[in-house]
């Protein structure tokens, strides 16, 4: 275990659990955030932030720290860094676990249109969908800037996002998950929401407002993951320490 070294690459709840996991086991491991959401949890594992430099950077980097194996955590949504992992890793013949929670799926009570990417999911909107809750981070907000004044938008995000780039009309709310299935039909009422626009992240944290739109019999766009090339993948920290402790 003395030459093992650890890259976790995080950003989501389970990657904190892990980096928990791995911390607890004095396994070596830095933790790489990818900067993307400023208000970031603590860790006790060695931190760095931001990109690599795309793939040259990242394998660059994998052989300058000695990185035995990769463990890839960021968002499902995080598809440029996932890709980027996925080929220095197989350029230099090192491990790598994709660490990835299993999408939501649809039941028989919900009203899911499903769409391809954000830029489709903005041309599914309709006129009559006048109250729309945008459940997308705030990163591809401005997408829904030039939409037609006629929608009024309710938008919650982890960070603040840049007022300039906001579609207007709306609401913000600036707060971070889990959230519960009674306070998410409260929100959805208090705003009078007719329309929800969420990317499958997957997980429980966020869950509750797919259960609401559910309970509430509202339409949900709902954005796939994007595709990636096969890999070696788990959905749990407890399987992706399994896995480690497989290749020692």
């Amino acid at each position: 275990m003395a030459m093992t070294q650890v890259l976790l690459l995080g950003g989501t709840f389970d990657a904190h659990v892990l980096s928990n996991r791995l911390d607890a086991a004095g396994i070596a491991c830095t933790y790489s955030f990818a900067g993307a959401t400023q208000s970031r949890r603590e860790q006790a594992l060695p931190t760095r932030v931001g990109g690599f430099g795309g793939i040259v950077g990242l394998t660059h980097y994998l052989q300058a720290h000695k990185i035995s194996h990769v463990i890839d955590a960021t968002h499902p949504f995080a598809a440029q860094m996932s890709r980027h992992a996925i080929a220095a890793c197989g350029a230099l013949g090192i491990p790598l676990l994709s660490m990835e929670r299993p999408p939501w799926q649809a039941t028989a009570h919900d009203q899911w249109t499903h769409v391809a990417d954000m830029e489709a999911a903005a041309c599914t909107l309709r006129p009559h969908h006048h109250r729309v809750f945008l459940a997308i981070g705030r990163k591809q907000l401005p997408m829904f800037a030039s939409l037609s004044a006629s929608h009024h938008f309710l938008l919650r995000v982890v960070d603040q996002p840049d007022a300039p780039l906001l579609p207007a009309p709306h609401a913000l709310i600036v707060e971070r998950g889990p959230f519960q299935l009674d306070d998410e039909l409260a929100l959805i009422r208090t705003h009078a929401i007719d329309c929800i626009i969420s990317k499958n992240a997957g997980g429980k944290d966020t869950y509750a407002k797919i259960k609401a739109a559910r309970q509430l019999h509202l339409p949900v766009i709902m954005v796939n993951r994007p595709s990636l090339p096969q890999r070696m993948q788990c959905e749990t920290p407890e399987e992706a320490m399994q896995w480690l402790r497989s290749q020692l």
